[in-house]
């Protein structure tokens, strides 16, 4: 074994490698609570697709978590540093209100509901924050691409709990009962949070007045890559996930309307992101490792839009009046194309994000960039259910796949095939 593949392994095994499986942990676990969990519960209970749909905008907190990110970069908790201390606060907050959220009526309690969900996306949001912010002190720019290839991985993979654990226990306990499981998921992330030491960072601000704080780190992105550029690159950004989070806004619900019942959903869908998404988060980060995050975007992306097609097949051959073998498979290979898809194309573009940001404002600047990306996710998924009651299933798939050209176009601007990332 030469050299290389000797420093090869030891980047992947390394314990910076093990704390990026907790941070994607950590960050997926409540996440996908909102958007699989959450959409099934309400289904399930009788809510119409409008005003499933309209519960994306209970996720407002992770467009507009760069608002209270300048504090998190300048504000350390309870003795245990700006990162540790942030996410401590964060989860615990988190694993209380999702153990409380079953106890409310959807058909009765629908505001608490929603302010409960907005309570949790707020601390999410904030953990968020924290996690990526850490990860990203704790890794080195040869380490990026793999570190956050392993953490989109880890993050997709906590869809499980939520996505399948759950649903499987719904048909067998009340949902109070089910959201309290959900939550005890938090208290090893805690116990984590605890045991991990504070990265250092020998670039921390250290001054604390308005203009530090708030404007310099948006002036610094700003100043550093020139004003075209710099919006050329938010526009990446809002743009390059937008028809994949559009396709998979309401993938529960598209499940449910196909006739798969909620145990096929939890033993099905669900585990047939497990494979794939091991297998896209390990090919993902050895290969942006050899070729670079600029060609990972390109290859990645092309594999993240076909996977879209897949849902729009699903539902020309749907609903089903009785769900068989073959249409079990057919429900996998779907699932399983989008797991491998968007677990790539995941990779690349949070590590083309971690690339961009400044060691000084690492909070900051990621909050932002993950703030932009998150608002089709939240705002314009606010209306996918309306789109679905007018298009139809297929054709609502067919203008997710247009909709996700423009930001493979793009990568012409921001990373051109020839330029080494």
């Amino acid at each position: 074994m030469n050299k290389k593949q000797v420093s090869l392994l030891r980047t992947i095994f390394s314990n910076k490698m093990l704390i990026c499986i907790f941070t994607g942990l950590a960050s997926g676990l409540p996440f996908y609570l909102l958007i699989q969990l959450l959409p099934a519960w309400l289904t399930s209970e009788g809510l119409n697709i409008k005003a499933i749909g309209a519960f994306s905008l209970t996720q407002l907190p992770y467009i507009f978590k760069f608002v209270w990110a300048p504090f998190m970069d300048n504000i350390s908790l309870f003795g245990m540093g700006r990162r540790r201390g942030w996410m401590f606060l964060s989860q615990i907050i988190l694993l209380f209100f999702i153990a409380i959220l079953g106890c409310f009526s959807p058909t009765l309690n629908i505001w608490i509901i929603a302010t409960l969900c907005f309570i949790i996306a707020l601390f999410s949001a904030t953990q968020d924050i924290a996690l990526d912010a850490f990860r990203q002190e704790i890794l080195s720019d040869a380490e990026l691409g793999l570190g956050n290839s392993i953490h989109i991985n880890v993050y997709r993979l906590a869809s499980l709990v939520p996505g399948s654990l759950s649903l499987i226990l719904s048909h067998f306990l009340p949902w109070s009962s089910v959201f309290m499981v959900t939550a005890l998921f938090m208290l090893p992330v805690i116990i984590i949070t605890l045991l991990i030491k504070e990265p250092i960072n020998k670039q921390i601000p250290k001054s604390h007045n308005f203009e530090d704080i708030i404007i310099n780190p948006f002036l610094e992105f700003i100043k550093r890559k020139g004003v075209k550029s710099a919006m050329i690159i938010l526009a990446f950004i809002f743009l390059y996930k937008l028809g994949d989070s559009m396709a998979t806004s309401l993938a529960t619900t598209f499940y449910m309307k196909m006739g798969f019942s909620l145990p096929d959903i939890g033993l099905i869908a669900k585990n047939a992101q497990l494979w794939p998404g091991i297998l896209g988060g390990i090919m993902g980060g050895i290969l942006m490792i050899k070729i670079g995050i600029n060609r990972a975007l390109w290859y990645f992306g092309f594999v993240q839009v076909f996977s879209i097609l897949g849902f729009a097949w699903l539902s020309i051959e749907g609903p089903f009046n009785d769900i068989g073998v073959s249409e079990k498979i057919m429900l996998a290979i779907v699932i399983s194309v989008e797991s491998l898809g968007v677990g790539l194309g995941s990779a690349a573009f949070v590590a083309f994000i971690a690339k961009t940001t400044n060691p000084l404002y690492t909070a900051t600047q990621f909050a932002l960039f993950s703030s932009i990306a998150s608002i089709p996710r939240t705002l314009i998924n606010s209306t996918t259910g309306i789109m679905v009651e007018y298009l139809g299933w297929t054709n609502f798939f067919g203008l997710c796949t247009l909709l996700a050209i423009p930001g493979m176009v793009l990568l012409l601007k921001v990373a051109p095939w020839n330029k080494k990332s």
